[in-house]
């Protein structure tokens, strides 16, 4: 079992950068691909990144791609989203996930953290 706890999040200006981080528990943390998903105002939860175990694979969606950066060290049981080029669009609740299944798809993730808000003013 594996207990996510992010933070991070606050209020930038459009343009702005945010680092969100994701501190893990557990000792299997290493087995476990992880992902960054947030939820917006009136909207579904969407993916956001994923990055593989050991870091050679990632995926991005296509509204970030370019911007965000997810990243992982496995040694301090953290992940992270850096967040560049923020717009109002990305305002949402940011949410990081742990899943054994490679997907870019919210109902394989098994395991969450309460979520970080992060707001962007235009």
């Amino acid at each position: 079992q594996v207990q996510l706890v992010e933070s991070g999040g606050g209020l930038v200006q459009a343009g702005g950068s945010l680092r969100l981080s994701c501190a893990a528990s557990g000792r299997t943390f290493g087995n476990y691909h992880m992902g960054w998903l947030r939820q917006g105002p009136g909207k579904e939860r969407e993916f956001v990144a994923t990055i593989s175990t050991l870091s050679v694979r990632t995926l991005y969606s296509d509204p970030v791609k370019g911007r965000f950066s997810i990243s992982r060290d496995n040694a301090k049981n953290m992940v992270y989203l850096q967040m560049n080029s923020l717009k109002p669009e990305d305002t949402a609740i940011y949410y990081c996930a742990a899943t054994r299944s490679w997907s870019n798809d919210r109902v394989r993730y098994d395991y969450w953290g309460q979520g970080t808000q992060v707001t962007v003013s235009s």
